[in-house]
């Protein structure tokens, strides 16, 4: 399947005459595979949390934001796949566009996929979403080690866990009001204020 399709879902949700999301260049993904994790204040606070398989960011909506504390287990729901150009969007979605709110990139860096079978030989990483669990080491400017993605009820839910190996918990998800952007070093309120209200 090609980009185009994978974001068929992506493209008939937006106006991009009235978004400034990027519409996907068909960008070809090229060295490691890279991750975002992005703090949406829409309707509801969340945090977005994608990652690169092939062309597209398979992404999830972690309600509670990921955390580096082994000890927390974080639901994940699946939206819909976004282009690769999204990990460097920040900025306000206007009301009324699907999503509608300000955005900050709170991290984003490299991952290496770490899923294997029960032999111990290396799976492919959209093989093992499609599997239903994906083990895999972030390396970003916030998130470092070792997590996996489990599925836990049909398509509609996972749950996002950092790995306990390599040492005791780390500290938890942040205050997404005062978190800042890795990108910018803003918050949503800075982007809003800059940006316009959402």
């Amino acid at each position: 399947m090609g980009e185009r399709d994978r974001l068929r879902d992506y493209h008939g949700k937006r106006d991009f005459d009235r978004t400034g999301e990027p519409r996907g260049s068909g960008a070809e993904p090229g060295g490691r595979p890279r991750f975002v994790v992005q703090i949406h204040d829409a309707s509801t606070m969340h945090f977005d949390f994608r990652l690169q398989v092939g062309d597209v960011l398979r992404s999830w909506s972690v309600p509670k934001g990921p955390s580096a504390d082994p000890r927390d287990r974080r639901l994940a729901i699946p939206t819909e796949d976004h282009p690769l150009e999204y990990e460097e969007f920040e900025g306000v979605i206007p009301h009324g566009e699907y999503g509608g709110g300000t955005v900050i990139v709170w991290d984003h860096g490299t991952y290496e996929p770490l899923s294997h079978d029960r032999r111990g030989r290396p799976v492919g990483f959209g093989e093992s979403l499609e599997r239903g669990h994906a083990t895999f080491r972030l390396h970003g400017s916030k998130l470092h080690g070792e997590y996996a993605l489990t599925r836990f009820r049909g398509e509609e839910a996972w749950l996002l866990v950092r790995a306990a190996k390599g040492g005791s918990g780390g500290r938890g998800t942040p205050d997404p009001r005062r978190a800042r952007s890795a990108r910018s070093g803003r918050t949503l309120a800075q982007v809003a204020a800059r940006d316009g209200t959402a």
